[in-house]
């Protein structure tokens, strides 16, 4: 009936207007809701702290270079990471002692056992901690519910900077886990997030313009791929290894090469 009735042409065009209205007031509803509103404080604290640092615009609220940067960081604290970035903690460091560096920022191993690093590296570390501290501070101010120390224990864990060192250094994988308690399935996957962490760190370096940066990066990130590091699976490593091996002869034949004919 209603495509017959002659008053189609001035209803419909109605009827759709206000079935519009009806659903944007039903999104409007939604949006105002307590449980949009909930984070939206967080958000405002969050949007205080990126400004204060430079991430985002004061004026405009568009992101700036740091902002950029920090957008590449997915494995670390994106803060931390991008800090360290410009102000040039890894500067000066050989790629063992930056792979060794960065590592305390994906480790999560639950271990307290720290080996003294190099000089250089305990420069660094304290850097690192320092801008940790700062920031969490920063974040305490501007009403996030975190610490200065809170946040230092959160980001970094230097129970493998050690061992990543070495790792780093060519050490066979054997003289590495002499130095951690952790499981050797712990130490792969601390370096496997720790090459993800360099290729983030690297595009950082390229969209900062920093070429010394990205080859550290590029050079951390091949000399922590290797042997057991690169295999695709543990169980199928040692297998290999097994299979390469020089198979051992019975005993009883090699002592027979030694007892008198």
């Amino acid at each position: 009936k209603c495509h017959d009735c002659p008053q189609l042409g001035v209803q419909y065009p109605l009827t759709d207007r206000k079935e519009r209205v009806r659903a944007a007031l039903a999104h409007h509803k939604r949006a105002m809701s307590s449980e949009s509103l909930s984070l939206f404080p967080d958000f405002e604290q969050r949007l205080a702290v990126l400004r204060h640092l430079g991430y985002v615009d004061a004026a405009s609220d568009t992101v700036n270079i740091k902002g950029r940067v920090a957008c590449e960081i997915g494995t670390a604290d994106e803060l931390v990471v991008t800090e360290m970035v410009f102000e040039g903690v890894l500067d000066g460091l050989n790629p063992a002692e930056a792979a060794g560096i960065l590592s305390a920022l994906v480790c999560q191993e639950k271990s307290s056992d720290e080996e003294p690093l190099t000089e250089r590296m305990e420069v660094a570390k304290r850097r690192v901690v320092a801008i940790a501290r700062g920031l969490g501070e920063l974040q305490a101010q501007a009403g996030l519910p975190t610490t200065s120390e809170d946040n230092v224990s959160q980001t970094a864990n230097w129970s493998m900077a050690h061992v990543v060192y070495l790792w780093a250094c060519q050490a066979p994988f054997r003289r590495v886990t002499d130095f951690t308690v952790a499981m050797e399935g712990s130490i792969v996957r601390t370096v496997s997030r720790l090459d993800e962490l360099c290729k983030d760190v690297r595009n950082a370096a390229r969209i900062t313009g920093n070429p010394n940066l990205y080859r550290l990066m590029e050079k951390a990130s091949e000399i922590i791929k290797r042997d057991i590091m690169a295999a695709a699976s543990l169980y199928f490593y040692h297998e290999a290894a097994a299979a390469c091996a020089p198979r051992r002869q019975p005993r009883a034949l090699v002592l027979a090469r030694w007892l008198p004919s």
